[in-house]
């Protein structure tokens, strides 16, 4: 009976109860105490697994955004901006209903009134933007012509299309670099553009030419702004921001001069399209200083539309290596003078010679007979200068080249400049380079080298910038000329000047018709053959580079203007130095006009006159209003809301003769010309890079493009003048 009572007990449900509630209550204090000690060191650490949980909150609720620096603009030497930061837009047509709600649209819903609005503000016709409009995808694009939209262009579109109720049109703003000049010097100015592997970034990178060199410089440096906002996306009040302000970059000032440069443009490519040569390479420098005032090259780009880019990615100036061929005398010339061993009234006997265990043959291989030494400078025979290496001894030749900066790079702030080669080794090579062969250079090194002729005896070293302007205080840093002393004199560089008017002014010499009506001008001309890749040289045909150099006036050098054109397509011209020809003398004769009229004085005019302002960066409608309040006559061209070109000059005076023109930031759109005067039409295509073609004379009756039709630089034009106006 105990032992049933014992059993009894000891299976009593109370009592087991009682344990279970005492290991619940130890096993919730023990879980509690874990969740406790789990939140005491989250809410003391504030991480979990790592994670910052006070970072996250405060990543949730800041938002960190980039204050972008603008990039610095680049000017012209006259302060015409030719690189310079612009906002553009793209615009893209939503065609999928899918993100539209009933009562929100975004969609394409009547293509064809779209369509017409649209072809009224880009350069598209309505039939093949209504074709975009209608394709079978969720949305599209319309490549260039609905790329690089200005402000002012997308302002209107937005405004026609809310007129009308329609929809389906949105625009993606983007920060790009605007060339508001097209084809302009275009591998020397360079490229910005975004950088492609961060298509996040707003930046612009300078990837070429002087945008790349200066990319530190012109770039600046980004700031930003720190502050918080609620759950909804509203920006909480009163609260403190954090905030450091952009550094823009500085701007910077070249030597090249937009007027000319147009030109030269305009040259070159007219003798490329009829002459299709391998390369050419023109450069126009100021004798005194070094400074480029206008370069150019083909293959060249438009860096507004990067047509042709994939060409070449080639500075030409300074990466263009190439044998000078007779170019080179200029230099053997001095040299002798300055050794005494040039006696132009002595004779020798022209057409081949036996050296270093090979022939250098003249041009013509039978030679002239017996002339003189200034007959056969005028000839451009080599065999004349093979005598004045073998006179002065090839070891006084070598430190001539030496001095004159041949294989030395001459340090231009362009990037990746060559340094050419003068390996000097055979006998036969070293009395080679004395007519350009056997030796490489590149177009800059020959500029400089030619220098020290016009500049009394010393190199002045080529530049293309002229000054650094700090954007913040306004201090400007100047380029200096530097100069360097070759070896030979002051009384050398002038002789050898009045030598090479031989070659132009003589009936025997090789640039006979390079005359500059006007102007008495020192030349050679040069005609190089191209190292095959076998071995030798190419032969035949215009398997050639024809060059010249052109150096005036003589009696006080401003100017040296050295063209070169590869094995271009003779098309009926007899000799590949015409096709230089095409280049230089349009280009030299304007060059000198220009330069020798600078500082002349003009007879004021009993007519009254008006001073434009400079209005360049100035708001467009602000400067129409300015205009027709003072009342002087203008052209807009181009449909952008801020105004990068102008002319006349800033501070010029103008008369009732003048048609003040202003280029805008927008697409370049052509005025109505009817009763221009032909002198403006001229000044016209030097703003805008336009060719025209004129029939008649007087003013102008009509035009074969429209009044804002969309022009660009190489846009042929022809116009009808008359004198029944």
């Amino acid at each position: 009976m105990k032992h049933i009572k014992r059993k009894l007990k000891e299976s009593n449900p109370f009592h087991n109860r009682k344990y279970i509630a005492i290991a619940l209550y130890i096993f919730c204090f023990i879980l509690f105490f874990g969740v406790f000690s789990r939140f005491a060191i989250i809410m003391v650490t504030g991480e979990v697994n790592g994670e910052n949980l006070i970072q996250n909150v405060h990543n949730l609720y800041t938002r960190n955004n980039t204050l972008q620096a603008n990039r610095g603009t680049i000017y012209d030497a006259n302060g015409n901006p030719i690189a310079l930061d612009a906002n553009s837009y793209k615009m893209i047509a939503v065609l999928t209903d899918e993100w539209s709600t009933p009562k929100r649209p975004i969609h394409i819903q009547d293509s064809e009134a779209v369509a017409e609005v649209l072809s009224q503000h880009v350069s598209m016709s309505k039939e093949d933007l209504h074709d975009r409009l209608i394709l079978d995808n969720s949305q599209v694009e319309f490549g260039s012509a609905g790329n690089n939209l200005t402000y002012e262009t997308v302002s209107t579109i937005k405004e026609k299309l809310e007129q009308k109720e329609l929809t389906g049109i949105t625009f993606e703003e983007k920060k790009s670099r605007l060339y508001p000049n097209g084809t302009f010097a275009s591998h020397t100015i360079g490229l910005a553009q975004r950088d492609s592997e961060d298509e996040s970034s707003q930046s612009l990178k300078g990837v070429m030419g002087l945008e790349k060199e200066f990319d530190d410089i012109l770039s600046g440096e980004d700031g930003w702004i720190e502050y918080q906002r609620d759950r909804f996306g509203y920006v909480i009040p009163n609260q403190e921001i954090e905030e450091v302000l952009p550094t823009d970059g500085n701007d910077i000032q070249l030597t090249i001069d937009r007027r000319m440069q147009i030109f030269l443009e305009s040259i070159v490519e007219e003798v490329n399209d009829e002459h299709k040569p391998e390369a050419v390479t023109a450069t126009l420098m100021n004798a005194k200083t070094g400074e480029i005032l206008a370069t150019t090259q083909r293959p060249t780009f438009n860096a507004t539309t990067k047509e042709g880019i994939d060409q070449t990615w080639q500075n030409f100036l300074i990466e263009y290596i190439f044998e000078p061929g007779s170019t080179i005398k200029v230099m053997t010339l001095a040299a002798a003078i300055e050794e005494g061993t040039f006696r132009p009234n002595d004779y020798y006997q022209s057409g081949k010679i036996q050296i270093g265990g090979g022939t250098v043959h003249d041009v013509k291989p039978e030679g002239w007979g017996y002339i003189s030494y200034l007959e056969g400078l005028a000839r451009s025979s080599n065999v004349a200068f093979v005598h004045q290496i073998q006179e002065m001894g090839y070891d006084k030749w070598k430190d001539y080249l030496d001095a004159f900066g041949f294989g030395q790079e001459t340090g231009i702030s362009l990037p990746n400049e060559y340094d050419g080669a003068n390996p000097y080794n055979s006998i036969l090579q070293k009395y080679q380079t004395s007519f350009g062969q056997g030796i490489s250079v590149t177009p800059i090194q020959m500029l400089r080298a030619f220098s020290a002729i016009t500049n009394e005896g010393n190199m002045v070293e080529p530049h293309v910038v002229k000054k650094i302007i700090d954007t913040k205080t306004g201090e400007e840093e100047l380029v200096e000329t530097e100069e360097t002393p070759t070896l030979i004199s002051k009384e050398t560089a002038a002789q050898t000047l009045e030598y090479l008017t031989e070659t132009v002014y003589s009936d025997v010499g090789t640039a006979s018709g390079y005359e500059v009506e006007g102007f008495e001008i020192s030349a050679k001309t040069g005609t190089a053959q191209i190292p095959s890749e076998t071995g030798g040289y190419l032969s035949g045909g215009s398997n050639y580079i024809y060059s010249v150099v052109g150096m005036g006036p003589v009696e006080d050098p401003e100017l040296i203007f050295y063209v070169t054109v590869q094995q271009p397509v003779l098309n009926g011209v007899g000799h590949g130095s015409q096709v230089v020809k095409k280049i230089f003398n349009p280009v030299m004769k304007r060059a000198l006009e220009y330069y020798s009229n600078e500082d002349d004085s003009e007879i004021d005019s009993v007519e009254e006159k008006n001073q434009i302002d400079n209005v360049i960066q100035q708001n467009t409608q602000a400067v129409i209003d300015q205009l027709n309040e003072e009342e002087i006559e203008y052209s807009i061209i181009g449909s952008g809301d801020t105004i990068v070109q102008q002319y006349p000059d800033p501070d010029a005076e103008i008369d009732a003769s003048n048609r003040v023109m202003l280029l805008t930031n927008g697409a370049m759109t052509l005025p109505d010309l009817t009763g221009w005067s032909k002198s403006n039409v001229l000044k016209l295509t030097e703003l805008t890079g336009i060719d025209v073609t004129f029939e008649g004379e007087g003013f102008v009756m009509s035009q074969d493009l429209p009044a804002n039709a969309f022009i660009e630089s190489g846009t042929e034009l022809t116009i009808v003048l008359s004198t029944n106006q």
